[in-house]
C-alpha cells in the first residue's frame, strides 16, 4: 500500500470530524520498524492532535478495541487516570473515519497527545526490576478493578487461532506459508489442546497491551507508570499475555533495536526477580504460570506469523518469522521449564 496518499486520507478524516479547524501541518511519526501509520497534526488554532491510520484486521474489531480503550482511559482509578490517551468523540460516540474505496478499507481514529516523562534504560538494574514489577502489578490490579465497567470484547484467543487455521486453508494462506504450513497447524492445535487442558478459559480477562517494549511507555523519576501509548496489540485477555514482553524489558541484554523473540529470557533469574516483585502485590496462580508458555506460543502464532506482515516492515517480518519457524516454536516445549518459575510463587 505504499502508493496510497495517507496524508490526504487523514486530512479528509479530520474534515469529516471538525471542518472549522484546518490541519496546517501533518508529520508522520510512525515507528520505522512497523507498518503502522501515526501522524502528528498541527491545526489552524495551533492545537495538536494525533491520528492513527490502520488497514489490517477488521473494521469492526478496530472500532471495538478503540471503544474499549477509550472507556478504560476514562475509568482507570488513581494513580493511573492519565496513563492512557483519550480518543476524540463526536457527539456521544467514538469518532472513527472509514475510507472504503475498492480495494481499500482504511480507518482513522484521533487521539489527544499524551505526555511523556522518562523512558526506561535499555538495561535495568535489580532495584529497577523490582520497581517495574511493583508498578505493573498495580497497573494490572487497576485494570482488573474496572474490567466490569468496560464494553464487551468479542475477540478471544481461541477464535484468533481458529481464524489462523482457516486462513491456512485459503489459497492465499497456502501460498504464503507453504513451507511451514504443517508446523503452524501442529502448533495451533497444540495451543488449543493445552488451552483446554489448563482450563485457561477460567482465567480472568482484563485489558492487556501485550507490546510492553520500552518505546511504548514512560515513568516518573520515582519509577511510577506515567503514560502508555501504542495500542495496536490491545485485547481483553489473561494478564499473562503481557508477561513475555515484561521478561524482555528486564532481560540482561536489555532492549535492542535489532531484536529477536526468543523464549530463553523467561527462564532468566532477572525475570524471576520481576515475578517475585509482581507476585507480592498481585499474586499469580500456578495455573497462570503454566499458561505463560501458551501465551507466548499464541503471541508467535498470531502477532509474528498471522499478522507479521502488517505489523513489521518486510525485512523485519521475514527475519522474525524465519526465527519463529526454525527455532522458537520447534524448541519451545524443551526450553520452557515452568518449575523454575513456580518456585518464585513460594519463595
Amino acid at each position: 500500500m505504499a502508493f496510497l496518499d495517507f496524508n490526504t486520507i487523514v486530512r479528509n478524516a479530520w474534515e469529516s470530524y471538525d471542518p472549522s479547524r484546518e490541519p496546517i501541518h501533518i508529520e508522520d511519526i510512525s515507528a520505522k520498524v512497523s507498518t503502522n501509520h501515526v501522524y502528528r497534526m498541527i491545526l489552524s488554532d495551533k492545537s495538536i492532535i494525533v491520528a492513527k491510520l490502520s488497514y489490517f484486521g477488521s473494521y469492526d474489531h478496530f472500532v471495538e478495541d478503540h471503544t474499549i480503550i477509550n472507556s478504560l482511559s476514562n475509568n482507570l482509578p488513581d494513580p493511573f487516570e492519565h496513563v492512557l490517551s483519550r480518543s476524540l468523540m463526536k457527539g456521544n460516540q467514538l469518532f472513527v473515519y472509514r475510507h472504503q474505496v475498492e480495494p481499500l478499507d482504511v480507518w482513522v481514529v484521533f487521539y489527544r497527545p499524551i505526555k511523556i516523562r522518562h523512558r526506561l534504560a535499555r538495561r535495568l538494574n535489580e532495584e529497577e526490576i523490582i520497581k517495574f514489577g511493583n508498578q505493573m502489578a498495580h497497573f494490572h490490579k487497576a485494570c482488573d478493578k474496572v474490567r466490569h465497567t468496560l464494553p464487551p470484547s468479542s475477540k478471544t484467543l481461541m477464535v484468533d487461532i481458529d481464524d489462523l487455521l482457516k486462513y491456512l486453508k485459503t489459497e492465499e494462506g497456502t501460498f504464503e506459508h507453504h513451507m511451514y504450513r504443517n508446523l503452524i497447524e501442529d502448533q495451533a492445535h497444540l495451543f488449543k489442546e493445552n488451552f483446554i487442558r489448563l482450563e485457561a478459559d477460567k482465567l480472568e480477562r482484563i485489558p492487556v497491551f501485550v507490546d510492553w517494549n520500552i518505546g511504548n511507555f514512560s515513568v516518573t523519576k520515582s519509577f511510577r507508570l506515567f503514560s502508555r501509548w501504542d495500542y495496536d496489540w490491545f485485547r481483553v485477555s489473561s494478564r499473562m499475555m503481557d508477561f513475555y514482553f515484561f521478561s524482555r524489558v528486564v532481560s540482561d541484554i536489555g532492549d535492542r533495536t535489532l531484536f529477536t523473540y526468543n523464549s530463553e529470557i523467561m527462564m532468566h533469574d532477572r525475570f524471576r526477580l520481576f515475578l517475585s516483585s509482581y507476585h507480592r502485590i498481585y499474586p499469580l496462580s500456578e495455573q497462570e504460570i503454566l499458561f505463560l508458555k501458551e501465551s507466548y506460543r499464541f503471541f508467535l502464532l498470531t502477532y509474528v506469523i498471522k499478522y507479521g506482515r502488517f505489523f513489521f516492515h518486510e525485512l523485519f517480518a521475514n527475519k522474525l518469522q524465519k526465527e519463529t519457524f526454525e527455532t522458537h516454536l520447534p524448541n519451545l516445549d524443551q526450553q520452557f521449564d515452568p518449575t523454575h518459575l513456580l518456585t518464585t510463587l513460594h519463595s
